[in-house]
């Protein structure tokens, strides 16, 4: 609130103005902006980090995935490369490359068996047919089954935090229901260096392979 003060005068009398001192009241202030404070600190631990569950692997020796159903990422700064199954050190070609952009059709070819089933699913959901709850519970049963892939994930030393981030999200996007991150192995730099060098390092020599 504001207030003038006269010191007792009449301000507006004529021909003889007078000198007012205006007094600014921020009484109200100080108690609004303790209230917008309790309400932002109120809202901020209402406000829960949505977090991601990843499967790490477990210590002692890896079990193999069907290679029918496997899928390696190896992840650089600027593209991805992967492979099919297990690896094959004697084909360089088997090792293919992509950008970040392009990953998710990689991985929809490979999950087209659990893609085609959740695609079904959304549509009875969305027509009403099932329930929230069965429709949640179906969901995890289909990314449980047999039939989607694996996905291996192997970032490299020049791959940055947001490029595994990214890889992550489209895990989710394109339902992938296992997948771990593993780290990289010298049979992983080995094809790596042979793809760039299309094929010239056939020799297995002081490597150590899986």
């Amino acid at each position: 609130m504001a207030e003038i003060n006269t010191n007792g005068k009449d301000v507006f009398k004529k021909n003889k103005p007078q000198k007012a001192t205006l007094r600014v009241d921020f009484t109200p202030m100080v108690d609004m902006n303790m209230l917008l404070i309790c309400f932002f600190m109120f809202c901020t631990t209402l406000s829960i980090s949505q977090v991601m569950d990843i499967a790490m692997p477990a210590d002692g020796s890896p079990t193999k995935s069907p290679e029918s159903r496997s899928l390696t990422l190896i992840l650089d700064r600027d593209e991805v490369y992967y492979y099919h199954g297990f690896p094959d050190y004697e084909d360089f070609n088997s090792l293919k490359k992509t950008s970040y952009r392009n990953l998710r059709n990689v991985l929809l070819d490979k999950n087209a068996a659990l893609v085609e089933k959740v695609s079904l699913l959304k549509q009875q959901f969305a027509k009403k047919e099932i329930s929230q709850k069965d429709y949640k519970l179906q969901m995890e049963n289909i990314k449980k089954s047999k039939d989607g892939a694996i996905v291996m994930i192997k970032p490299l030393k020049s791959s940055s935090y947001r490029n595994l981030v990214e890889t992550l999200d489209e895990m989710q996007i394109c339902n992938i229901g296992q997948y771990t991150i593993l780290e990289v192995e010298e049979a992983d730099i080995f094809l790596l260096d042979n793809l760039n060098s299309k094929g010239e390092l056939t020799a297995l020599s002081n490597k150590k392979l899986p």
